[in-house]
């Protein structure tokens, strides 16, 4: 019982925060026009969203930050190595796509930082990851239970972490192109390893993990009232590097990462489709999508969009419900 109040109680505490933080950011995002630029090439639906408030992802990280500080001062929760990791890497990526936001409205287009940069920026962010991590006693093997297999990677477990760290945050921002699609998967997805992190007991705070992940749920919960169709706020590289980012660093410290294929299937599938399409153009001059990542090409297929988004939770769900039993029974 005492589980299932901790877990109450994180939702509501950032549901509640994130929509007292919504209802005083929006209206300050819309009087200095921080607005959306969209890419005309999408299709008409897209370009009438131009200008619609941006940086939104504030919505639910100043609450899971906020309600971690509270919890944190009230007793409720301790400080360990593996908080402070995924608490750096949720920070760490919102400030580089707050950047990158920030750059995008400023010169009012949709380049913002290089990619080099960013890769650069990226590789910081896992080194001080590898650093803490392995300071701590972390292991440096991936684990397929299922089979029994264990592969020991040693120091290039930190380009493990890189990998996962760069592809979910690649990922999920590619993920954020409908009213709501994007957050409701990640609530979708931290549900799943909420509840995988109560079962992984034998991790270093293990309990912290999970109200974070619970709380993070509530806020994203509360930038939803704003961000499903029609979209008052979008929530912007800030809003989805530091869901991927904390997204992946959640699998890595439960030593869940092969479930994230799972839990994060909608995301896998909608940067193959991606890479699926780039690749058909660049080397046989043909399209597979009418267009990519995969909810344009239903859009093109004239669904609505928020069909498309309730389709995608639907999925997301289902391969959430499996990777809670891959990871927890299995």
């Amino acid at each position: 019982m005492l589980i299932l109040a901790k877990t109450i109680l994180g939702i509501m505490l950032g549901f509640i925060i994130s929509l007292i933080t919504g209802f005083i950011l929006i209206p300050i995002l819309k009087k200095n026009k921080i607005g959306q630029q969209t890419c005309k090439l999408i299709n008409e639906r897209h370009i009438k969203k131009e200008g619609t408030p941006t940086i939104g992802g504030l919505i639910f990280i100043i609450p899971t930050i906020l309600s971690i500080i509270l919890l944190y001062i009230k007793g409720s929760i301790n400080v360990n190595h593996n908080l402070i990791i995924l608490l750096f890497v949720f920070l760490a990526y919102a400030l580089l796509g707050l950047v990158d936001d920030v750059l995008k409205i400023k010169y009012h287009n949709n380049k913002g930082l290089s990619s080099k940069l960013k890769f650069v920026i990226q590789l910081l962010i896992a080194i001080v990851f590898y650093a803490i991590y392995k300071y701590n006693g972390g292991l440096t093997d991936v684990t397929i239970s299922l089979f029994g297999f264990k592969l020991q990677l040693g120091y290039f477990f930190g380009l493990f972490i890189l990998f996962l760290l760069v592809g979910t945050t690649n990922a999920v921002n590619i993920t954020d192109g409908l009213d709501g699609l994007c957050g409701g998967l990640s609530a979708i997805a931290f549900l799943s390893y909420g509840v995988v992190s109560w079962g992984s007991y034998w991790i270093s705070g293990y309990q912290e993990i999970a109200i974070f992940c619970f709380i993070l749920i509530g806020a994203i919960l509360g930038f939803l009232v704003f961000n499903t169709h029609p979209a008052k706020v979008f929530m912007g590289d800030t809003g989805s590097l530091a869901l991927g980012g904390a997204l992946a660093t959640v699998a890595i410290v439960t030593r869940h990462e092969i479930s994230l294929a799972i839990i994060g299937g909608v995301f896998v599938i909608e940067t193959l489709s991606s890479l699926i399409q780039i690749i058909a153009i660049k080397k046989f001059k043909k399209k597979i999508f009418l267009k990519a990542p995969l909810h344009h090409h239903f859009e093109q297929l004239n669904w609505s969009e928020s069909d498309i988004v309730k389709m995608f939770w639907i999925v997301g769900f289902m391969l959430g419900m499996l990777g809670i039993i891959y990871g927890v029974w299995l």
